[in-house]
């Protein structure tokens, strides 16, 4: 029976304790992940710049540090909501962050051969340390490619699919 008394169930439940209706259930804001999520992310996120540091010399690189800062916008998503997170952190940014890791790789691997050396030849860079530096800043740029490849793919997955949306096929 409903709860207006017309004995009408408009629950959705069938009587098999699951609920058939397909509406989705609003987004609801947790105190207590909003407030964790302020707290852990910005040491998440000097973790992941950590290992993109510390790659050069020990475990870790670009790739791991890469994947570890962009799951910081996945948290800051769950938490707050994601079109908020979408709408603070535009696709422009996005593939922003993208063409500075590739521009970064690009610059440091093609200037090597600019200045008379082979292609991530840090040695051709006059400069003391320039392996170390050098290195650095590639694991830098890749970690800036994984991030953003990572956030981006998300925030492509969260858009999800319009069933009334035509398939290339169809077009």
């Amino acid at each position: 029976m409903s709860a207006d008394g017309s004995g009408v169930d408009d629950s959705g439940d069938a009587g098999d304790g699951i609920t058939h209706n397909d509406e989705q259930v609003p987004y609801v804001e947790s105190t207590i992940i909003m407030t964790t999520v302020r707290v852990v992310a910005p040491f998440i996120l000097t973790l992941g710049l950590f290992v993109m540091f510390h790659g050069a010399s020990s475990a870790g690189g670009g790739f791991q540090g890469g994947a570890i800062a962009g799951t910081v916008v996945l948290l800051l998503a769950f938490a707050f909501g994601i079109g908020p997170v979408r709408d603070w952190l535009s696709p422009a940014v996005i593939l922003g962050l993208i063409a500075v890791g590739v521009g970064t790789f690009l610059a440091i691997a093609l200037g090597s051969v600019l200045l008379g050396g082979e292609f991530l030849q840090y040695t051709a860079y006059p400069v003391p340390h320039a392996s170390k530096y050098g290195i650095e800043l590639v694991e830098l740029g890749i970690g800036a490619v994984v991030a953003g490849i990572i956030t981006g793919l998300f925030f492509l997955i969260a858009a999800g699919f319009d069933i009334g949306e035509p398939l290339e096929d169809e077009q």
